[in-house]
């Protein structure tokens, strides 16, 4: 295959407005850091959610940006995973890592408190202006998983969902219509592959949806930097929330199968 020169590389960002960063290689997906410079800001306890960080490109020359609330798990708060604020930020994305009201919040509650936190950040923090508030997603770890999945379930219009071991109560996502990516973990015992290949396969066949299974992994790894995690979330957001064709060469096929023991996908 040609690689594509700098005019068709024009042509194809003209052709998609939410296009954002250089055309994507295998190293720049699994790099510690995207194109993207990022800052930070603090949110305080209020509006719905228990306060949070958000992360956000600096640049100002390429439009608003897609976002993505995160939540923790049970007992946890968002320092345990706040890799994934920068690690996400540097590829294009504002990124809004929540703490929760109280840290043993059921799933729904987190569900309610994720949607929460992408109201304020779309109408009233002081980002507001860089986020594209047409193009929206949710993920977490564990219960906030489970709150990721259950807030997927209420807003359909979000772009994208993604659980990181989630544990849903129902075990039901017969009526999700947002695409989807499943995370298990080989060694959890906690909210074991098992109960996640049937969570999975109880979405529609009309949404996008992929699991992945990470090989020797116990429910906690979200909680140390993978670049196995990043290189297969960073491309699901691109294509979900930025419409950006560019990165499905990374999960349809999946091309690097390191330190992953099962993959499933519906490849759009």
């Amino acid at each position: 295959m040609l690689a594509p020169t700098a005019t068709t590389r024009a042509a194809s960002a003209a052709a998609n407005p939410y296009q954002r960063g250089p055309d994507p290689t295998a190293a720049s997906v699994a790099a510690p850091a995207g194109p993207f410079a990022t800052a930070s800001v603090g949110v305080s306890r209020g509006n719905g959610f228990g306060g949070g960080t958000i992360y956000y490109p600096t640049a100002t020359d390429e439009g608003t940006f897609g976002a993505i609330a995160i939540s923790p798990g049970l007992n946890g708060t968002w320092p345990g995973i706040a890799w994934l604020g920068p690690r996400l930020a540097s590829q294009g994305f504002v990124v809004f890592g929540i703490e929760t009201n109280n840290l043993n919040d059921s799933p729904t509650s987190r569900g309610t408190q994720l949607l929460a936190a992408l109201d304020y950040l779309t109408q009233r923090s002081s980002v507001r202006g860089r986020v594209d508030a047409a193009r929206l997603a949710v993920a977490g770890h564990s219960m906030g998983g489970g709150g990721a999945l259950d807030a997927a379930l209420r807003r359909p219009s979000l772009q994208a969902a993604i659980g990181n071991a989630p544990h849903l109560p129902s075990g039901n996502l017969s009526s999700d219509r947002v695409p989807t990516l499943i995370y298990a973990m080989q060694n959890d015992t906690l909210v074991p592959p098992s109960r996640l290949t049937t969570l999975y396969n109880t979405i529609p066949a009309t949404t996008e949806k992929a699991y992945i299974e990470i090989a020797g992994a116990g429910h906690n790894y979200i909680g140390q930097p993978s670049t196995t995690l990043a290189r297969t979330m960073i491309p699901w957001m691109k294509v979900f929330i930025d419409d950006d064709a560019r990165y499905s060469q990374f999960l349809c096929p999946l091309t690097n199968r390191d330190g992953i023991s099962q993959y499933r996908d519906s490849c759009p």
